[in-house]
């Protein structure tokens, strides 16, 4: 089988990474494919697929004119798969014109890495044209005499709710937006158009973690002949592609997406408009924000018939056309979508069901490609994951308080039914949340944090008898979030009182945290847990404090997703141990029934040196446990390990420790002790920032310092070492090439803390431990002591979970070095548990989980430490002197 659309001549391990992936999307189904980052991996992926996607098209083609030659029927080939069956190319939508290809602009390509904290808000619906029922004349002088007069509130009362709605159908919504403006309607509609043509459409999805990834990939991509040849549409957040200035400066994307839904709503109000109050009156309304004026029609339409017929663009080549344009790049996009054979998008978008919905996605018969897998499982439960604080639940109390006294007499049965059963709910949620609601042993010091299922919880709130499906369908259709949430924040502005609650989280924001917790409560009773935190007494009063619904397990989320595709392939550069996405996403899967390709280094074996590091430079046995770790004796002996290395490894050092808590104790001790300057003469020493938007910052600096020392060539000052923190920033997706990371040193194992409540509940779930361990034991300390409890109960799939956890950050943590075929470093494996002697093991062992391309290599134990200054020497000097032969 060969790969044309490859620009290079492929490694052997590239051609066998396309053969198997070409392979698996003829079979179709589940499979996962592992290949070591720097190994051409994406390239690999897009020249696969799509050959693959190209000869499925001339395949169908050749058939349907075999057929129709022999005058056959569209099933005349009953052992035709149906995805097959089913597929007809080239079925362009109507909303994209037919144009000749065209080679894309030639604006810039680089991308910025953002935050991918997306909520999609457009799920809303977005009618206006409200109608009073008619204000009684005492309660409009009351108001009248207050300040505010009955013509500022018209625009927050709400439509009456009627009965169609409360069994199951669509509010009754007149359209008033003017013709030239995309209205929320017809948005539906665009999306309806999308779903059925996608149907008849075969496309690949390609999703991977954050829009930086994304646009690797199309880098990637327009290496390849398939960038002109087939249409490609890019799909992002709206924090990402809004080119409206002034949402843009909200900065947050849960503020962005929140005043874009405003803003399609406001966008009906253009004109003043005449409302019904009291015994039949007419007033005129406020005039409203006109809306966003990207959203002109023609503007969209322009864009999406432009961005069509280009060659791949990524997010920002998209942002800068929509600016050219004038029209909306995130709605744009989305019009491109029945005329696309590649879907490039983040995880979120496609994996939330919700997401799904709103963008119009039907992936049905379809390819899904998901890279940096080993995140999967994490990114897909937490984004089923809900909370809502003490400080939004007070605000929101006080919003529905305020917005139903004043319009209490105003509002129809229906809607005073909801909004009273809203409030009560809330109160439920604050009651909980009172310190005096549990305590411990009967005594009087009250629980800080307990955790329930979903009945327990509806139990404890006596809410269980609460329709919760009719109050969200009320919540969705109704526009409630942004009329109680206008008219508090109106309210508030006019007394000259704080926003109350968190100055950093909108009120919308509260009403949205509420309504995804009702959506929570609606789950199998198995399939998540409640946690209340409750706030602690400060001097300021109660702070802190939140309920929490955790998703214990991805399977039914992501089967969902495997049902309606043809294909599903997992990729990343590290997917072991396999065996903890297998757990959480396709349990009931048996491992030997899952297609699973893994391929070695393209890196020679001489270019890697991975060691297991026993002992310490005076002899002591390094024991990085939880008990053990905090020493001033292993603290000591790890700066003694650290000292030694900087005088024999040259360049860069990057030190993993597994908390950032951690790292700032031994930081502090080697720095009493004189370790740290002792380091500093022989390397400069950079810390990883706690906050994430200055890793950028120190990172350029650390590679800046390796630069200049190289260049130089100092002899006093060899380069440069970087304390890092497993499961951070630069643990993920950061690249430590050349120079950057001659060696990487992994600092014990780095299980995840025992005190984690949610982790703990899922490792019980996962063992099966039920009631076996009552909820106070579980999570009631707040320490690490009973989670520990729970990890010594735990004898089976539980603690396998665990271990596997703590394996899979190990391998994202050393797989930062060696990132192309010219690379060398060398890993230390610091503790005496990775260290053994295969000859005498009969059991698995932890270092069985490592890539099989460092652990074919792996020097598995020392007798002492003059062993491993030994080999890193000889390691070191064969590469400087094969460096200074080849210049």
């Amino acid at each position: 089988m060969e790969f044309p659309a490859f620009p290079y001549k492929p490694y052997s391990i590239q051609l066998d990474f396309m053969k198997f992936l070409h392979e698996s999307l003829n079979r179709g189904g589940l499979s996962m494919l592992e290949s070591p980052t720097g190994t051409g991996k994406t390239l690999s992926m897009i020249c696969s697929a799509l050959q693959w996607h190209v000869d499925r098209k001339k395949l169908e083609t050749a058939e349907n004119n075999g057929k129709e030659k022999l005058g056959e029927g569209k099933d005349g080939d009953d052992d035709e798969p149906d995805w097959l069956r089913n597929f007809v190319p080239n079925k362009e939508a109507d909303v994209v014109k037919s144009k000749p290809i065209m080679h894309k602009r030639g604006i810039g390509s680089h991308l910025k890495e953002k935050g991918e904290n997306v909520r999609d808000l457009s799920s809303y619906s977005s009618g206006e044209g409200e109608k009073g029922r008619g204000v009684k004349k005492e309660e409009r002088s009351t108001k009248e005499n207050d300040g505010i007069s009955e013509v500022d509130d018209a625009e927050f009362l709400l439509e009456e709710y009627d009965s169609e709605s409360e069994v199951g159908g669509k509010s009754k919504r007149k359209n008033v937006g003017g013709d030239d403006v995309l209205s929320s309607e017809e948005e539906d509609e665009v999306d309806e158009l999308v779903g059925k043509e996608e149907e008849s459409r075969v496309k690949i999805y390609f999703c991977s973690r954050t829009h930086s990834q994304l646009s690797q990939f199309m880098k990637e991509l327009r290496k390849t002949k398939f960038a002109s040849e087939l249409k490609v549409v890019c799909l992002g957040s709206r924090k990402n592609l809004c080119i409206n200035e002034e949402v843009l400066k909200l900065g947050g994307s849960n503020r962005i997406n929140e005043k874009c839904s405003m803003l399609q709503k406001n966008k009906k109000n253009e004109a003043s408009k005449m409302k019904k109050v009291g015994s039949g009156k007419r007033i005129r309304g406020n005039k409203s924000s006109s809306g966003c004026p990207m959203l002109r029609r023609k503007k969209i339409e322009e864009f999406a018939n432009d961005v069509i017929q280009m060659e791949a663009l990524d997010i920002e080549d998209l942002v800068h056309i929509g600016r050219d344009i004038g029209g909306c790049p995130y709605y744009g996009s989305r019009k491109m979508l029945p005329a696309a054979d590649l879907v490039v998008l983040p995880y979120q978008s496609l994996l939330s069901k919700s997401s799904r919905e709103s963008l119009g996605l039907n992936l049905k018969d379809s390819v899904i490609i998901i890279d940096e897998a080993h995140n999967l499982a994490d990114t897909l439960i937490s984004m089923y994951d809900a909370r809502i604080s003490w400080s939004q639940l007070k605000q929101l109390l006080s919003h529905l308080d305020g917005y139903f006294q004043r319009f209490c007499n105003v509002l129809g049965p229906g809607n005073r039914r909801y909004i009273q059963t809203l409030m009560i709910i809330t109160r439920a949620f604050l009651r909980i949340l009172s310190c005096d609601e549990k305590h411990v042993n009967g005594t009087d010091h009250p629980v800080p944090c307990d955790t329930m299922t979903i009945n327990e919880f509806l139990f404890a709130l006596n809410i269980d008898n609460i329709n919760l499906v009719k109050l969200l369908q009320y919540v969705k259709e109704s526009n409630i979030i942004y009329k109680v949430c206008g008219y508090g924040d109106k309210l508030v502005l006019s007394q000259n009182i704080g926003p109350g609650g968190d100055a950093e989280e909108s009120a919308i924001s509260g009403f949205r945290a509420l309504s995804d917790m009702l959506s929570s409560l609606i789950n199998n009773n198995s399939d998540g847990k409640m946690v209340v935190s409750r706030p602690m007494k400060t001097c300021n009063g109660l702070e802190g404090g939140y309920v929490k619904y955790v998703m214990l397990t991805g399977e039914k989320i992501f089967s969902e997703v495997l049902d309606q595709a043809h294909a599903v392939v997992l990729a990343g550069g590290t997917l072991q141990p396999i065996e903890e996405t297998k757990e959480r996403l396709f349990r009931s899967l048996h491992l030997n029934e899952l297609p699973f390709f893994s391929c070695g280094h393209i890196v020679p074996s001489k270019n890697i040196l991975p060691v297991a590091v026993k002992l310490g430079p005076s002899g002591q046995s390094f024991d990085f446990s939880y008990k053990a770790r905090s020493s001033s004796t292993m603290i000591g002996e790890l700066g003694l390990l650290l000292s030694n290395l900087v005088t024999v490894v040259p360049e860069g050092v990057v030190v993993f420790f597994s908390s950032f808590e951690y790292e700032s104790q031994v930081y502090d001790a080697w720095k009493e002790s004189g370790i740290v300057s002792r380091i500093m003469k022989k390397k400069r020493i950079f810390r990883e920032p706690r906050k994430s938007t200055d890793v950028e910052a120190v990172l350029r600096e650390y590679k800046e310092t390796i630069d200049t020392l190289s260049i130089t060539g100092s002899t006093s000052c060899n380069g440069a070492i970087l304390f890092a923190i497993v499961g951070g920033k630069i643990s993920e997706g950061i690249n430590f090439n050349d120079g950057a990371g001659r060696c990487i040193v992994m600092v014990g194992l780095p299980y995840p803390s025992p005190s984690d409540v949610e982790l703990m509940e899922r490792v019980k779930h996962i063992e099966g431990l039920g009631k076996a361990i009552p909820s106070e034991t579980a999570c009631g300390g707040r320490d690490a002591e009973s989670g520990l409890q729970i990890l010594k109960r735990c004898k089976g799939r539980g603690k396998e979970y665990y271990e596997n956890l703590c394996m899979k950050a190990v391998n994202q943590s050393i797989g930062r070095a060696i990132r192309h075929v010219n690379d060398y470093a060398a890993i230390l494996l610091v503790d005496a548990r990775y260290a053994s002697d295969p000859m005498k093991r009969n059991t698995p062992h932890t270092t069985d989980k490592l890539p099989q391309w460092i652990k074919s290599h792996l020097v598995p134990t020392t007798n002492n430490y003059g062993e491993v200054h030994r080999l890193l020497h000889q390691f070191f000097k064969s590469h400087k002197n094969k460096e200074a032969t080849s210049k």
